[in-house]
């Protein structure tokens, strides 16, 4: 009846197991990730009695809510409900864009972030809504206790006051917030956090590979089987990756990460994995005493602080998601007296800039070979795709000539190799918000400019300047 426990080898980027250490992970590459792990092996008589339990009627002996366990079967693809007629509001208006609609029943999802930067803040005032318009939450801390929990619900559960349907368990082990889920059935689940939950089948620590598979496990069964949307919240590395291994990153449905700068107000959510929505999504928040505050206007906050007609200050657009989002590229260069030149990117690729760098002085004849070029993107975002390659291009220009941009002026486009300007999508949208700002020009690609002339006659109100290479640029400047 005693268990043995055998020793393995377990990658700490996928979680792959080897009977023996070497230095390569055979499944996923990596190297040097191999670590000792002891694993916990049943006997006969214990796999017979645990395989009983999971096929026996609910509240027999075993693992609990084992009783809901049963073999799946075929349906029709036709007759299988849709998941979004059925998404639950978190009651925040940024956190459904980002998660798609709302919250899956039965779903996992994933809140990454530094500490301080508002993960529990947000979690709880969703968990505060949920509670007052769905039924029960259960919210687990394996970190903070009640009391810490209870100041913090205080502060952002406004003058309502904290609902009745609103439950806190200090607990890390699974298997005992496993038994409280079965008693309690929540409508949802929150985990804070996985790397301090354990289960006691396994001697490893918490936080280890083989905890964190198991812990998770266990979570999407209660997920999947009650049909319970849950939350779980996961440390991050000073270079601002999830922390511990990477193995939760394939298991949950949907990873989020919240950024910002704990010394300013602005906080942006980010989805990087979503099987239900889009993962070029952002929620935008300002961060205050009563909680965290939606930014709908986000384009606004970010233009109103720039200044007019000042060098190296460019304004540019990337389309996130389903929104547009007016940005402040700023560049500044200055001689270098000694070494090598500085290379220093805020918000945009290092590598993109460098690449950019040649182009300008490839095409437009700038010297920037004795010049340090600092490039920066206001308010700490961080766009994706090469929208805003002009943009950096035009500020670098600027600042190294003196030759100011009017700031009226929006610049998007992607620039290539050979100094041309490549088309970019959701022009149309980007030149409506353009326009509700109050921009009287916006420079693009000569394709995107065509297209908008002859598709909408409402862009009349702004003038289009369509241009086909970066030498094409000099007439634009003061």
């Amino acid at each position: 009846m005693a268990k043995k426990a055998k020793t393995v080898f377990v990658c700490n980027e996928c979680g792959s197991e080897s009977a023996k250490w070497v230095g390569q992970c055979p499944v996923c590459g990596a190297w040097n990730s191999m670590f000792e792990q002891k694993v916990v092996e049943f006997n006969e008589n214990d796999k017979r009695r645990r395989t009983s339990a999971a096929s026996g009627s609910a509240g027999g002996a075993g693992m609990p809510g084992a009783g809901n366990i049963h073999a799946g079967k075929p349906e029709r693809l036709s007759q299988v409900r849709s998941s979004e007629t059925a998404r639950i509001d978190t009651g925040i208006k940024e956190l459904n864009r980002v998660l798609g609609g709302g919250l899956v029943p039965g779903s996992l999802c994933l809140i990454s972030g530094e500490p301080g930067i508002g993960k529990s803040t947000i979690i709880l005032q969703a968990a505060q809504h949920i509670a007052s318009s769905k039924g029960v939450v259960l919210y687990v801390s394996g970190e903070e206790s009640e009391e810490q929990i209870r100041m913090r619900a205080d502060r952002v559960c406004g003058p309502e006051g904290i609902s009745e349907n609103l439950f806190i368990l200090a607990e890390t082990n699974i298997e005992n917030v496993s038994a409280v889920c079965e008693s309690l059935k929540p409508v949802f689940l929150i985990v804070d956090s996985i790397q301090t939950m354990y289960s006691a089948d396994l001697e490893s620590a918490p936080g280890s590979v083989s905890q964190v598979r198991a812990c998770g496990n266990e979570l999407m069964r209660i997920g999947k089987t009650n049909s319970i949307p849950v939350f779980i919240v996961a440390h991050v590395t000073k270079s601002g990756d999830l922390a511990g291994p990477r193995i939760v990153e394939h298991m949950v449905d949907c990873v989020l990460s919240f950024t910002g700068d704990r010394s300013h107000e602005l906080r942006i959510l980010r989805s990087q994995k979503n099987r239900f929505g889009t993962t070029s999504e952002i929620g935008a928040f300002e961060m205050a005493e009563e909680g965290l505050i939606e930014i709908e206007n986000l384009s606004g906050i970010l233009m109103e602080e720039m200044d007019k007609d000042s060098e190296g200050a460019v304004a540019t657009a990337v389309y996130e998601g389903t929104r547009p989002l007016i940005l402040e590229v700023q560049a500044l260069t200055s001689p270098c007296n000694i070494g090598f030149a500085r290379r220093t990117a805020l918000g945009i690729d290092s590598s993109r800039l460098n690449m950019l760098l040649a182009v300008l002085e490839k095409k437009m004849g700038l010297r920037l070979l004795d010049q340090d070029v600092y490039v920066n993107v206001v308010g700490g975002i961080k766009p994706e795709g090469t929208y805003t390659d002009l943009a950096v291009a035009l500020a670098v220009y600027s600042s190294c000539t003196g030759r100011k941009l009017d700031s009226r002026t929006l610049v998007i486009g992607e620039i290539g190799l050979t100094g041309d300007l490549r088309a970019v999508q959701n022009s149309d949208k980007i030149i409506r918000e353009a326009q509700r700002l109050g921009f009287s020009r916006i420079v693009m690609p000569i394709k995107n400019a065509q297209h908008m002339r002859e598709k909408d006659r409402q862009s009349a109100s702004i003038e289009i300047i369509g241009i086909r290479n970066i030498a094409q640029t000099r007439e634009l400047f003061q």
